[in-house]
Order: C-alpha cells, then sequence, then structure tokens
C-alpha cells in the first residue's frame, strides 16, 4: 500500500457520495414527470453511467425507496424554512402539508415497487420523523391561535390525508384549500374525549 491510497480512497468515496446524491435527485425529479420513466435516463440525468447506478441501486426498487426516504427526510428537515418563510404558521401548514401531498402522489404513482417488505420498513420509519414535522407545525398554529391545544399530530395527518386523494389540477388545489379550510375550523375547537 503507497502513501497516496488513502487519499484515494477518500476521493473515491467523496465521488461516490455525490454520485449516488446525483442519482437520487434525479430520480426525484423523473419520478414525479413520469413514474415509469427507464432507469437510464435517471441514469443520463444524474451524469453518470449506468454501471454507476446499478451499483449504488442494483434494483429499481432499490432507487424508488431511496428516492421516497430522502424526499421524506428532506420534507420533515424543511418544516424551520416553512416556518420562517410564510407569514403565519396557518400558512406554513398547508404550505408543508401541499409539498407532502405532492411527494404522497409520486408514491403512489410508483405503484408496486412501493409495496414490499423493504418499502413498508421505509415508510413506517419516515412516520415518527412526519409526526415530529407536524408536532412542530402544530405547535407554531397554537401559539398563534389558529389550532387549539389537545390535538395529536399523528390525528392530524391521517386527517389530512385527503390532500393526496385531490387531483394535482387547479381545481384538485382549489379543492384540497377549501377542505383545509374545513379542517382549520375543526382544529379551532379542542379535541373532544369521545363522542
Amino acid at each position: 500500500m503507497t502513501e497516496a491510497t488513502p487519499a484515494t480512497y477518500g476521493t473515491q468515496r467523496q465521488a461516490a457520495a455525490r454520485n449516488r446524491a446525483a442519482i437520487i435527485d434525479a430520480a426525484h425529479e423523473l419520478f414525479a414527470e413520469n413514474p415509469l420513466v427507464p432507469l437510464n435516463d435517471v441514469a443520463k440525468r444524474a451524469g453518470v453511467g449506468p454501471g454507476t447506478l446499478y451499483r449504488h441501486f442494483p434494483s429499481r426498487e432499490d432507487l424508488i425507496l431511496a428516492a421516497y426516504q430522502h424526499d421524506i427526510e428532506r420534507l420533515t428537515l424543511m418544516v424551520d424554512e416553512v416556518l420562517t418563510a410564510s407569514a403565519s404558521a396557518h400558512e406554513a401548514f398547508i404550505t408543508w402539508f401541499e409539498t407532502l401531498a405532492g411527494y404522497i402522489r409520486i408514491k403512489h404513482g410508483l405503484g408496486d415497487a412501493l409495496h414490499s417488505a423493504a418499502a413498508q420498513d421505509v415508510v413506517d420509519s419516515s412516520w415518527a420523523p412526519a409526526t415530529a414535522a407536524v408536532a412542530k407545525l402544530v405547535d407554531a398554529c397554537i401559539v398563534e391561535g389558529s389550532i387549539a391545544p389537545g390535538h395529536d399530530p399523528a390525528d392530524i395527518i391521517m386527517l389530512m390525508s385527503f390532500l393526496w386523494r385531490v387531483a394535482p389540477t387547479d381545481a384538485g388545489i382549489a379543492q384540497g384549500r377549501r377542505l383545509t379550510a374545513i379542517v382549520f375550523e375543526g382544529l379551532r375547537e379542542s379535541p373532544r374525549e369521545s363522542y
């Protein structure tokens, strides 16, 4: 082994990490446009060869899961940014959930690739960070007065799930906003223990 070997190894690892990130970013963009996009198109968009793509992601499912996990991680980490950029916590809540809905629509478009045991593990592992992100949004809305205290963030995720069922069209967006306004009317009241 020469003295240059550790430096070369480190450079190779950095290049591999950059390639992996570029592939995931390209997959995110292309899967949003067409869930059935050929993986060679993903490699081309990422600026790598097919061999590099398959070294990182041996199957289509591996790439889909990595892109989905990356998207959810990105979304959960952007809560503070959305809160800072928005005029109100109420607006941040809507913006964040509309972004989540876009990610989930892409996931649904990927079909069977996200119905395996490995996929369920990724989806399950994203639940706790997503719930923590919603808790942060809810806390900001409570301080602002647009949501009453006592609502469970996990319940709110389930309640807001209508957003990924509306069409990603102007009419669907308008419908989603109307339904969100109805949800907020309910969230202004403290939750009841039982009915």
